[in-house]
């Protein structure tokens, strides 16, 4: 394994730019194998390399995080009116996006990947993949709503109708639905088509993986069990 200039593998992850890496070496925020680094001193991926004290993944490895997107962060790398950008609110030492978005007003599960391809297959609509939510609306939920609801809903301003999806009543202002299609606001048309409005959406569930006890803002990695089955899934 060819090593290479510290500056150089640090902006080759993701992290910052050769510029800024030369300025984090200087301020003594980066250690190699435990000791503080120097200018111009050559790593490869076998070195264990910290950054504020937080692991500094190899370039070639393959990341995916699993966020907890709080109300009020919008999906957006680049948006100069956005108050809470989620780049700005996810601190990785590897660059990572959003697989698919949630609403400024919405909050929930995210994932998190560097890994290209698998945030296209996510994406792809054709797949159908599962994202389940946890839904809250301003009157009472009947019988009939849910038929209606999980049988398709015919969106007028789109003029298309949704694919046949799992609805199940929770309280009675709250139901979780499953949805396999990427509509953009999908479920606040569905209910605005039924005459009801929605006053809150929780993502609790991409595919596999469940947002569980994770709290607003916080992110974990995910564990080899989850990655595996999410790369199977993901691959059919």
């Amino acid at each position: 394994m060819e090593k290479e200039r510290l500056n150089k593998y640090l902006a080759s992850c993701g992290l910052c730019s050769r510029r800024e890496a030369d300025r984090m070496i200087e301020e003594g925020r980066v250690k190699v194998n435990g000791e503080r680094a120097e200018a111009g001193m050559k790593v490869d991926g076998r070195d264990k390399i910290l950054v504020n004290g937080k692991p500094v993944h190899g370039k070639d490895e393959k990341v995916v995080l699993a966020y907890y997107k709080p109300v009020g962060v919008t999906c957006t790398e680049k948006d100069r009116f956005a108050d809470k950008k989620i780049t700005d609110m996810v601190k990785f030492p590897v660059r990572v996006t959003y697989a698919g978005r949630l609403d400024k007003d919405s909050e929930g599960l995210m994932l998190l990947s560097n890994d290209g391809e698998l945030i296209n297959a996510m994406m792809r609509g054709s797949a159908g993949h599962e994202k389940e939510y946890m839904v809250r609306v301003n009157r009472e939920i009947t019988q009939e709503f849910i038929r209606k609801m999980e049988a398709g809903v015919y969106l007028s301003e789109l003029n298309l109708a949704t694919k046949p999806c799992k609805v199940e009543k929770t309280g009675k202002f709250t139901f979780k639905i499953v949805l396999t299609q990427g509509i953009n606001r999908q479920i606040k048309r569905m209910t605005r088509e039924l005459g009801v409005h929605v006053i809150s959406i929780k993502r609790i569930r991409v595919v596999n993986i469940r947002l569980e006890k994770l709290r607003p803002g916080e992110y974990r990695k995910l564990s080899e069990e989850e990655l595996e089955m999410l790369y199977h899934l993901c691959r059919k």
